[in-house]
């Protein structure tokens, strides 16, 4: 599902679902779900009408969704018999549709079926040991704050911890921030997860200590209390996988766009024209 999900996104969705898509949504018994004039509409044709629609209703299971798709299908079916009785089928207009319709069919299934061949589990693992070689773990801290609005609130919070107040009570009671009723526990972030000066401050502290000054930002004034620190963890490829798999396909995408690119004669009108540097200036 999520490799067609990033193949659509490499091409114009089309309006109905493919041939592929079809079969691929096929039952094992096809049944037939309805009869418009004798003509019969199979399930495996109403589950293909569940792909074309928005992300949101594709998720749904197909039961829930199956009376209103069949009664879909069957309107959509007295209108193209009717459409057929009217003589379109030979209508210039409908033609040119098919044949735009057809083309794009035919560069959709031909994409899907050849990133097949390279987005596979060793290529998505390669992926990864190349990823992980080149990105190192962040380190983390565990922290919580006290946000406050004006920088003499937070000295005088900083002036209650001196004297032996409890920092979960005072976040709970002072802090103006979201995770005031959660103690002040933002959990554990890296550097790059917190803006600048708060995340300067967080990580310059020893575990068990808090700020002995105010730490202004765009939201506030803070007091920090460092809970823990830890060197980063390498995630896994079963958590990164959407990631992994994301990349390697858009990759693959890319190489063999540039290859049929490389192997055509392609010319854009639409294309401004290089300019010349070489060529003289007038003078005046």
């Amino acid at each position: 599902m999520l490799r067609k999900t990033l193949l659509a996104a490499s091409l114009a969705t089309v309006m109905f679902a493919s041939p592929v898509m079809a079969q691929d949504a096929a039952p094992a018994e096809d049944q037939v779900l309805a009869t418009v004039n004798g003509e019969e509409i199979l399930e495996s044709e109403v589950r293909a009408t569940q792909q074309g629609l928005p992300q949101q209703y594709r998720q749904l299971p197909f039961e829930m969704l199956k009376p209103m798709l069949v009664d879909r299908e069957i309107n959509q079916r007295l209108l193209m018999l009717a459409g057929q009785d009217a003589g379109l089928a030979d209508d210039e207009e409908v033609k040119n549709q098919l044949a735009a319709l057809e083309r794009r069919l035919v560069a959709e299934t031909y994409l899907e079926r050849a990133i097949a061949e390279k987005v596979t589990d060793d290529a998505i693992k390669a992926h990864y040991d190349e990823f992980i070689k080149t990105n190192e773990p962040e380190p983390q801290v565990h922290a919580r704050h006290i946000l406050l609005e004006n920088e003499d609130d937070a000295k005088a919070v900083i002036a209650e911890l001196d004297d032996g107040a409890d920092f979960v009570e005072l976040a709970k009671e002072k802090s103006t921030g979201p995770s005031g009723p959660n103690g002040g526990d933002l959990g554990f972030f890296n550097k790059g997860d917190m803006v600048a000066p708060f995340a300067e401050a967080a990580f310059a502290m020893e575990p068990g200590t808090y700020s002995k000054e105010p730490v202004q930002t765009q939201f506030g004034w803070h007091v920090i209390l460092v809970e823990e620190k830890k060197d980063g963890v390498q995630p896994t490829l079963e958590e990164i996988r959407q990631q992994m798999e994301a990349e390697v396909t858009q990759q693959a995408v890319q190489d063999l766009i540039e290859e049929l690119r490389s192997d055509a004669e392609v010319v854009n009108n639409t294309e401004t024209p290089a300019t010349d540097d070489s060529a003289e200036t007038p003078k005046n």
